[in-house]
């Protein structure tokens, strides 16, 4: 993978620059769409305030629609449907080379990486009373998998082949999901979020539940079959009842835009996200990763223009290949 130089000039100062001018705004849309996920993940949060932040600080009309997940809000952006999304870098990759389940042939040449959110690790919630305790577990099981089109009903079936594991897959929103759990209409739910993930915090302090992730050697194998994850430790205290820490996998979450998107506007989002950390992780505590530093774990998709001219003036290098029309 390809190694960013970073060379801070100096510690940034949280606060936000003077006022774009008109002029520079004038070819700004009056209002804008960010693809987020269901309710009850934490892209829909983190999508939602960033909205609220962009509508607040920049005065673009700025909403968060509930989609599907990456998987399709990396075709709603392609198509230029929505302005900007939130995506996990693996359906990003897929989606660039012309392989999205969605769209499968269509390379999204128009996708353009704006910043850097936060890692999202991959867990199972399931009832104390049903025994299941691990991914083993899973097999001949009722599970759903997140909603279609998302990052885990894209990645828990890989998951469930690299390890030999044929549990019964459905789809539906994270609320639903364990909605369902809890009246026994499915077994578990396998969900990928920013963790805490707000609908397995919710379940865990109403019910007796078993949250976990994947033992040494089902997280080995599933790493050296799809090279674009990394290992996760997922921190313990997050849920009710749980204070240790559990091992899983990941994939890193990026916002991107349509290579349409004015420069100028790209350019305030992402120095407004940036500069605007502790306002970000009020947002979601995800967003302790949301910093510069962490451009680096895009090593396919072109920042666009507007991202490129920010990070180059806080003194971050970007490759040639990774800077965007």
């Amino acid at each position: 993978m390809k190694k960013f130089v970073i060379a801070m000039a100096g510690a940034m100062a949280l606060t936000f620059a003077a006022p774009v001018s008109a002029q520079d705004k004038a070819d700004w849309p009056g209002s804008m769409t960010i693809g987020t996920a269901s309710q009850g993940g934490t892209y829909f949060i983190y999508g939602t305030g960033l909205a609220g932040l962009i509508t607040e600080k920049l005065g673009v009309n700025t909403s968060a629609e509930v989609t599907g997940g990456p998987v399709q809000n990396a075709t709603l952006i392609e198509t230029g449907d929505h302005l900007m999304g939130l995506v996990t870098m693996g359906p990003a990759y897929e989606a660039w080379t012309g392989n999205s389940e969605l769209a499968p042939g269509v390379e999204h040449k128009s996708l353009r990486a704006l910043f850097p959110m936060y890692q999202t690790p991959f867990q199972v919630v399931a009832l104390k009373s049903s025994g299941i305790t691990s991914v083993a577990d899973l097999d001949g099981k009722r599970v759903s998998v997140g909603p279609a089109g998302g990052t885990a009903a894209t990645y828990w079936p890989r998951y469930f082949e690299s390890v030999g594991v044929k549990p019964e897959i459905s789809f539906s929103g994270a609320n639903d999901a364990t909605s369902q759990v809890k009246d026994g209409l499915i077994d578990a739910f396998a969900f990928a979020a920013g963790v805490p993930i707000s609908a397995f915090a919710q379940i865990a302090a109403e019910n007796d539940v078993n949250i976990f992730g994947f033992n040494a050697d089902e997280q080995t194998k599933i790493l050296e079959a799809m090279p674009e994850l990394a290992a996760f430790e997922v921190p313990g205290g997050l849920y009710e009842g749980f204070p240790d820490p559990q091992s899983t996998v990941s994939l890193w979450n990026f916002a991107v835009a349509n290579a349409e998107m004015p420069e100028s506007l790209a350019y305030e989002i992402t120095k407004l996200v940036m500069e605007s950390n502790d306002r970000m992780m009020q947002i979601h505590a995800t967003a302790a990763e949301t910093i510069p530093a962490n451009i680096e774990k895009n090593s396919f998709l072109p920042f666009h223009p507007g991202s490129v001219r920010y990070f180059e003036e806080k003194g971050i290098t970007i490759p040639d290949a990774l800077k965007g029309q």
